[in-house]
């Protein structure tokens, strides 16, 4: 039971990670430089519509950053996570751990 409001871990969970989309995005660019689209909606086994919302929204919070190019004539977008989205995911898994943590 947590009887400190500051310690409770529940508040650092950060509302931007709640989706289980943008957890795995956020999870796969963390272990990766970059990744692309067409990777990234492979590993997720999502539709590009809801991979392109799940982005956005990633992209708007400053967690992410997308960049735009081609190889050869077909356009490629990666994506790379900030140094904002790090810090923020860490204190996010920090958060999630401490909560399990304190069940056991």
């Amino acid at each position: 039971m947590f009887y400190n409001k500051a310690m409770n871990p529940i508040l650092h969970l950060n509302k931007v990670f709640d989706n289980r989309i943008r957890l795995g995005i956020m999870s796969a660019l963390m272990v990766n430089d970059e990744i692309n689209f067409n990777d990234l909606k492979e590993l997720l086994q999502i539709t590009d519509g809801n991979l392109a919302s799940h982005i956005k929204g990633l992209e708007e919070s400053g967690y992410i950053e997308v960049q735009k190019g081609f190889i050869g004539r077909k356009t490629n977008t990666t994506y790379k996570v900030t140094t904002e989205g790090k810090l923020a995911f860490n204190k996010h898994l920090t958060a999630l751990e401490q909560m399990i943590n304190s069940t056991k």
